[in-house]
């Protein structure tokens, strides 16, 4: 069936494509900052191509249109690609070209590849206008060709501010930029160029509202030795933050001068450290033009990504609570199916309605994934009001959640089994709930990156000859994106990819999970705090502290498939999330805590 909707606005596009001379045209998934999430006036790509998940680019040409996503998103966008004329191109995939693999075979010399360079990171950018350049490829990226056709594209995005206040921060803005400034002399730079959001949230202690769920506000920063820029929105500040800025020294400018700023206020030849992974193509241009563009990551990632001894403190508080809600979710569930009529949708909404009213909550950290049965398989499933399952009392629901507090940022995942189930699914289920319990329970030294840990998540899994197209783990924003590097835990080696060391402190997701198309989903989500463990002789011993406390399903786990040292970190665990969770418990609830949480 032809999706007549799509099929059009290609065409449109593509005559505007002929008309300004541009032979492919690519949209990626991304604002002018690169976040990872946007909001509604920047999904140029799935208003194209009709996909709506978080991650994808399309290419558009004259013949034909690609849509290159990864692992999470396989089974969902070949549903919704369906009668778009688009192709699904599955990254990582044996055979499956890369984006420039593709440009490099298809386009030839004199033809023009097109892009916004605003939307475009310039580590992208750079790669592709060197490689192509070889063969005669032209680019042009000072074009978004969607205003041309997109009438009636929604506003751009303004919020208001709100300033966090030092109880919460741990650390003030000027301690923080003593922190930065100390990175720019030892690199030998003039100039800082921070474009990258959350980490600009971090660093003025200033949270916003202009993309869902992340609690951000669009703005530019620019740091020299004696003077802090914040280049943001009139309209999104108010006088508290203002105040706020005021104190810690930070002259505000308008957004929209970033751009002005670096041609005409930045000193000719100066050396600006600016993030290329991070920065968008546009603006690094403009970084060139007049300056030395010193390539670094930016300092303030890897300075947010460990949280300071007030950050962790209220994290624990916030996860105690959030797992409360989430355990008296499953409790609910398991209790009424069958007995009353619950939807996916309805069961988001009764999680979600437990977390608004846990004290100082803001959001929700994404919106809840609840996929029963097959929707499960999709990993970022979303049900709407026009396509959604109805629960029975069998087959298990797959829930993925989290929210924004006045003191953290949450995202746990459970598979609550709701009814029978087969056995291979509890061969699954127990693999999954003891590689996320090994990956828990690691110890090791000093020095590790996440690639060196992702085999005792993945390992009980292999061993079945499963596998899971995606990363184990992610760090986890304060009072942020729910998605945070630089750290992550994954297998596989990138050449090129930056790997960072697990630092005390840094916050990671465990999240093991088998997806079986058109049957089943299963995963099971922690969150881990790294701590420094004993040091000795043989150097700086590291584990892993549990921030998340809510039951492992026991109906999906079948101990002939675990070895005595995965029961024991099970029993171990239910007995932490006994122990946090009963004092909250009563009645009914309690017995059932009991009973979910009993040594096997």
């Amino acid at each position: 069936m032809v999706n007549g909707t799509i099929v059009d606005r290609l065409a449109r596009l593509r005559e505007v494509m002929q008309k300004v001379g541009i032979d492919y045209y690519m949209i990626p998934t991304a604002d002018y900052h690169g976040s990872e999430y946007v909001s509604e006036y920047f999904m140029v790509r799935q208003f194209f191509s009709g996909f709506t998940g978080s991650n994808g680019t399309l290419v558009v040409w004259q013949e034909g249109a690609g849509l290159w996503t990864d692992g999470r998103y396989f089974i969902q966008a070949e549903r919704e690609l369906a009668g778009t004329g688009a192709t699904l191109y599955k990254s990582g995939q044996e055979g499956v070209p890369t984006i420039l693999e593709f440009l490099k075979s298809n386009m030839t010399k004199g033809q023009v590849l097109g892009f916004d360079g605003r939307v475009v990171g310039a580590s992208v950018g750079l790669r592709y206008e060197r490689e192509l350049a070889s063969l005669g490829v032209l680019v042009s990226y000072d074009q978004d060709l969607a205003e041309k056709i997109w009438a009636d594209r929604p506003a751009f995005p303004c919020g208001k501010t709100f300033a966090i206040p030092a109880e919460l921060s741990g650390r003030s803005v000027s301690e923080k930029l003593e922190d930065v400034r100390a990175v720019m002399k030892k690199e030998e730079t003039e100039g800082f160029l921070l474009t990258k959001l959350d980490d600009l949230m971090w660093l003025f202690d200033i949270r916003g509202c202009d993309v869902e769920c992340n609690p951000v506000a669009l703005c530019y920063g620019y740091i020299t030795a004696e003077q802090t820029f914040l280049f943001i929105q009139p309209e999104a500040l108010n006088t508290e933050v203002q105040e706020h800025l005021d104190a810690a020294g930070v002259i505000i400018r308008d957004y929209k001068e970033m751009a002005m700023f670096l041609n005409s206020e930045v000193s000719q030849g100066c050396r600006v450290l600016v993030d290329p992974e991070h920065c968008n193509y546009a603006l690094y241009k403009k970084v060139q033009e007049r300056t030395e563009a010193v390539d670094r990551k930016n300092p303030t990632e890897l300075l947010k990504a460990v949280k300071n001894s007030v950050e962790l403190k209220n994290m624990e508080k916030v996860y105690l609570l959030d797992s409360l809600a989430v355990t008296r979710f499953i409790y609910w569930l398991k209790k009424n199916v069958g007995k009353m009529e619950i939807t996916e949708l309805t069961a988001a909404e009764y999680l979600d309605g437990l977390r608004r009213q846990i004290p100082g909550f803001l959001d929700l950290s994404f919106p809840t994934i609840a996929g029963y049965r097959e929707n499960a398989a999709m990993m970022h499933y979303s049900a709407t009001p026009d396509s959604y399952a109805a629960l029975a009392p069998e087959g298990m629901l797959l829930v993925d959640s989290g929210g924004q507090y006045m003191g953290g940022t949450t995202d746990v995942t459970r598979t609550i089994v709701l009814g029978p189930v087969s056995q291979e699914i509890k061969k699954h289920y127990t693999a999954v709930a003891s590689g996320m319990l090994q990956l828990a329970g690691a110890r090791w030294l000093y020095g590790c990156t996440g690639r060196n840990l992702d085999i005792l998540a993945r390992g009980p899994l292999w061993d079945l000859g499963v596998d899971y197209k995606c990363g184990t783990g992610h760090g986890i924003g304060y009072i942020l994106n729910v998605h945070e590097g630089p750290h992550s835990i994954r297998w596989k080696y990138t050449e090129g990819a930056g790997e960072t060391v697990l630092e005390a402190g840094m916050c990671v997701s465990d999240e093991p999970g088998v997806y079986v198309e058109g049957r089943y989903g299963i995963r099971i989500e922690n969150i881990l705090t790294v701590k420094n463990g004993e040091k000795n002789q043989d150097g700086q011993f590291m584990y892993f502290d549990v921030l998340t406390y809510v039951p492992i399903d026991l109906e999906a786990i079948d101990v002939q498939y675990m070895t005595e040292s995965q029961r024991r970190l099970l029993n171990e665990y239910h007995g932490r999330v006994y122990e946090k969770l009963a004092p909250f418990l009563q009645g009914e609830e309690l017995e059932w805590l009991k009973n979910v949480t009993n040594p096997i």
